[in-house]
Parts: structure tokens; C-alpha cells; sequence
């Protein structure tokens, strides 16, 4: 393992608006809460932040009800970590040699603005070797990253994502600045999938030794948290 704690970043989207339909989104509170929790009660320490920094946006279809028993993991978390949801630092920040590891979870806001505002951060982890997890919309931090050779981060690595059928089943084909599954593609990605809604986790490792995590949907959270805690320690990659 790279410490004897490591140091997981989360770096979460700040954009709120679901493109011109004026309503609201942002990050989908499980694919954010599900893996802190379980990173955290591995022996992980975990920081927070966002693209823009300041309050982290929640796209409120992904919040518990208010009548959740107390259990609620969601519940727990929104408790927990109330301040930094209100006031995360930004991204720019932040420095990727003071982490092991990089987390970004999903929500149809990353979109927007993870592929510039997740850029830099992802290839100073690239380039360090440090393993990078994704999850859902998470990817899209993936989309603007280039290896220290110029080419498109993903260019020739296995990689999964919310796929363009299950942004057509949310109805929200029309509504993305692009579909994320094709993106990926077009960028060099090999492309890999599983059903609509079920978990599914992906793995390679690029030519810095940097490990590369995708899962597709909020189903696939807890599968993706795993492999990142296997991937610091050191461990055989998950099967997909």
C-alpha cells in the first residue's frame, strides 16, 4: 500500500443545472456516499473537493427521503460531512502528490465541467502512477486528460461508463453536452459494457503503472470502491 493510510481524493462536479431545462442536478449522492464510507471504514483518509470549489451540488432525485430511518447511509453521510459539502475546496487547489489515490464519482453535472476541471489533476495522477476510480458520469473527468505523450488518456484502455443505452432509457440523450460512451470511444477507449443497471467495474493499467478504474452506473459504486482499495494495496486487479 503507498502508506500506511492512504490518502484518497474525491473530486466531485460543482455544476448544478441540467442543461437548459433549468432543473436541477449535480453529484449523485451515492455514487459519493457509498465508497467514503466503505474507503473509509478500510483505514482510508479521505478529502473532499470540488471543480469550482465552495457548496457541492446534489442532484436531489439521488437524496434519501426525509422519513429514511437514521441508518440511512445517505442519511449518515449528508451528517457527517455537512461542512464540506457547504464548503470544499476547489481543485486548482489542490496537488496530487499529497494523495495516493483519485476518486470521482458521478452525476450527470461531471459532464459539464469534469472534463476541463478534472484535467490536470488527472494527469498529475497519471503521471505519478497513482490509480485513478471512476464511477457512472465520473468518467467524464477521464475525457479531457492527456498522457504526458499528447495522447488522449484513455487511448487504447479498457473503460466502462453510464452507457449511451442507459442515458437514452434516463431520457436524457438530448440534454448532455455529449454521450459519454461515445466519447470515450471516439477517444481511443476500448469500450466494454454490461447490462443496463447492473454492476459492472472495469480495470487496466496505463503505460505510467497507473491503474485505471471505470464503473458503470450507481450500482457498480460499491465494486469500484473495492478495486481502488485492491489497487493501493498492491493487489491483483478485480475481474470485471
Amino acid at each position: 500500500m503507498a502508506t500506511s493510510t492512504p490518502r484518497i481524493l474525491v473530486l466531485t462536479t460543482s455544476h448544478a443545472q441540467l442543461g437548459a431545462t433549468g432543473k436541477p442536478t449535480g453529484v449523485w449522492l451515492e455514487e459519493l456516499a457509498l465508497p467514503m464510507q466503505w474507503l473509509a471504514q478500510q483505514g482510508a483518509s479521505l478529502s473532499l473537493a470540488s471543480v469550482a470549489g465552495g457548496a457541492i451540488p446534489l442532484d436531489p432525485a439521488s437524496l434519501p427521503p426525509v422519513d429514511a430511518p437514521h441508518p440511512e447511509p445517505r442519511q449518515r453521510f449528508l451528517r457527517e460531512h455537512a461542512d464540506l459539502l457547504a464548503d470544499s475546496p476547489a481543485a486548482a487547489q489542490l496537488h496530487a502528490d499529497a494523495f495516493d489515490a483519485l476518486f470521482l464519482p458521478g452525476g450527470h453535472g461531471t459532464v459539464w465541467d469534469l472534463p476541463d476541471g478534472a484535467a490536470p489533476l488527472v494527469e498529475a495522477f497519471y503521471a505519478a502512477g497513482k490509480p485513478i476510480a471512476a464511477v457512472c458520469h465520473g468518467p467524464a473527468g477521464l475525457v479531457g486528460a492527456r498522457r504526458p505523450d499528447g495522447q488522449p488518456l484513455v487511448s487504447g484502455l479498457r473503460v466502462n461508463a453510464f452507457t449511451d443505452h442507459e442515458e437514452r432509457l434516463a431520457g436524457l440523450d438530448q440534454v448532455v453536452p455529449f454521450l459519454l460512451e461515445s466519447r470515450l470511444s471516439a477517444l481511443g477507449a476500448r469500450f466494454e459494457a454490461g447490462p443496463a443497471w447492473a454492476p459492472y467495474c472495469t480495470q487496466d493499467v496505463g503505460d505510467s503503472g497507473s491503474v485505471i478504474i471505470t464503473g458503470q452506473n450507481p450500482a457498480s459504486s460499491p465494486a469500484v470502491a473495492q478495486a481502488l482499495w485492491t489497487a493501493l494495496a498492491g493487489g491483483e486487479p478485480l475481474a470485471a
